[in-house]
């Protein structure tokens, strides 16, 4: 980020602190106690997925330029004004995934958004509910676009004259448990990666020295082969897709479009020997039968992945097997 800069951006962060668990009560030597509740609370409970805690809003005025990252005034708001902020990345240039968070409610990562492409002015973000949405407007309201965006444009010019360009909000990955802040628990979404055994199993052939000795597995392939899968081999897990898609971040029993797109990238790819067994893994009421083909997905893909595409193909392989 700039050293100096004339021209500053507010941050509107929905921050989240949780509470601290409760040591369970004594219970006594009562026959009637239970360990859980007769009315849900258990590990798969909305109430596991939304824990309780502190949530406001807090916002944040620094200087910024239009080409700096988003990330780069969350670094700067941490390292100079309040330490306590709490969000999580790693490489800084969109190759972890690791800094997945919703952006004036569009789930993207911190590192690839820049002012210029989010900043927006007051009262242009429609608000965020407590899931991570936004209400998308009435018919009439859409009508009115061209007027909207003069209008808009109008406010841009004026507050680039204050020195202002604009406001951005941000809140975390919709569809996970939050944790602290922008940080969100991914771990269920990785834990169904893996449930899928997202590695290759093939029968490879060995391949020798001159003299006979074991050299390497060769696992043979031509370049058509490989590009049936080599995009969806680029995804980083990041979370981005699960938190645009309707189905996976309002709650319903979905597995999610990165399981499914790790596993059209093993179902795909011509040396794996377990095709079958990945498509009846998937085929189930959670699995490819949940997607609602919505789309909004493919939409911020940071590996430029078509995730609804992708969907739309291993829902067709699954049904025609």
């Amino acid at each position: 980020m700039a050293e100096a800069s004339n021209t500053t951006v507010t941050l509107q962060v929905h921050r989240f602190t949780p509470r601290p668990e409760r040591a369970e009560r004594a219970r006594g030597g009562s026959p009637f106690a239970k360990k859980s509740s007769p009315f849900g609370g258990g590990s798969d409970s909305a109430s596991r997925r939304r824990p309780r805690g502190k949530q406001w809003v807090q916002e944040y005025t620094i200087p910024a330029r239009p080409s700096d990252t988003v990330l780069d005034c969350l670094l700067t708001i941490k390292r100079t004004v309040d330490p306590t902020l709490a969000f999580r990345y790693s490489c800084g240039h969109g190759m972890c995934g690791s800094d997945a968070v919703a952006i004036n409610g569009t789930p993207t990562l911190l590192c690839t958004a820049t002012i210029r492409d989010w900043a927006k002015q007051p009262g242009a973000i429609p608000e965020v509910d407590d899931e991570g949405f936004r209400h998308t407007g009435t018919e009439s309201e859409e009508s009115d676009d061209s007027a909207e965006n003069d209008a808009n444009a109008a406010a841009d010019q004026d507050s680039a004259a204050n020195g202002s360009l604009g406001v951005i909000e941000l809140a975390s990955l919709p569809g996970f448990p939050p944790q602290r802040d922008l940080i969100a628990d991914i771990d269920p979404m990785l834990n169904q990666i893996r449930k899928l055994t997202p590695y290759l199993q093939a029968d490879g052939v060995l391949a020798t020295t001159a003299e006979g000795k074991v050299d390497v597995f060769e696992y043979l392939q031509n370049p058509e082969q490989l590009a049936k899968y080599e995009l969806l081999s680029n995804c980083i897990a990041c979370g981005v897709c699960e938190g645009a898609c309707p189905v996976y971040a309002g709650g319903d029993a979905f597995i999610g479009p990165a399981s499914l797109i790790w596993a059209s990238r093993f179902v795909n790819d011509s040396r794996d020997t377990k095709a079958m067994e990945r498509m009846d893994a998937i085929d189930t009421a959670d699995g490819v039968a949940a997607c609602q083909s919505v789309r909004a997905c493919s939409r911020h893909c940071p590996r430029g992945i078509d995730v609804g595409e992708e969907m739309w193909q291993i829902v067709a392989k699954v049904r025609e097997r």
